[in-house]
């Protein structure tokens, strides 16, 4: 694992869950990669810290199916098997279909305008083959429709299921055709949006996540250390 940079302190007030928020983020954000060890001597640093509160984030982080505890040895950030991966997927595909659908019951007209400005966007970063840029706005549309849906039980069920494979999902290599395709499938998203038409959105969306399984799953292989 690379030395992690240092950061800024974090507030007393809030500090067992912002140590927790924290950490997950550096997992989710790939900084802390697949079976890399936990260095509670940097994080402690970084954070500004003693290891008594970061103990307790790892022990919660745990529970959350993010880091692996080590008898005797600490931590390490968890790995998953193709056949996780494979039923992880399978049930955020559902979760996002469910979305979907409910998205189109309640979602307001500033809201389809704000999703639409970030799919022009995208379209201009994938245009552009700006990777990083394209995959921010996908993530973004994907919140947004999560959001929509007005229903803060999916969304925390979502939002802890997802986050064990976000960095795999949102950056990864596609080729020319799986780029296009998926640019077409966002595309149609909007369409069914503005039609308010939940029960197609949902067939979409869950064949739009379950498309992307292989892809996810070499590319999440190939970021784990040997």
């Amino acid at each position: 694992m690379n030395k992690i940079e240092p950061g800024i302190g974090i507030n007393r007030r809030y500090l067992h869950d912002e140590v927790v928020d924290r950490m997950r983020d550096l997992i989710r954000s790939g900084e802390l990669e697949p079976r890399a060890r936990i260095n509670e001597g940097e994080l402690t640093e970084r954070f500004g810290i003693s290891r008594t509160p970061l103990r307790e984030a790892i022990k919660i982080l745990a529970t959350e199916g993010l880091l692996e505890l080590l008898p005797n040895r600490g931590a390490r950030v968890a790995s998953l098997s193709q056949s996780e991966i494979e039923e992880m997927i399978e049930v955020i595909a559902g979760l996002e279909a469910t979305a979907a659908d409910l998205a189109c019951r309640h979602i307001t007209d500033e809201e389809i305008a704000g999703i639409e400005r970030d799919h022009l966007a995208m379209v201009a970063a994938w245009k552009a083959g700006e990777e990083g840029a394209y995959f921010g706005l996908n993530r973004a549309i994907h919140d947004a429709i999560m959001a929509a849906s007005r229903n803060a039980t999916l969304g925390g069920i979502y939002a802890s299921l997802s986050g064990r494979i976000q960095r795999s999902r949102y950056a990864v290599h596609q080729t020319a055709e799986q780029w296009a395709r998926a640019v077409s499938e966002h595309e149609r998203m909007i369409e069914l949006l503005r039609a308010r038409d939940g029960e197609a959105f949902a067939v979409l969306m869950r064949a739009h996540i379950r498309a992307r399984t292989p892809i996810i799953t070499e590319n999440f292989a190939a970021a784990e250390p040997v």
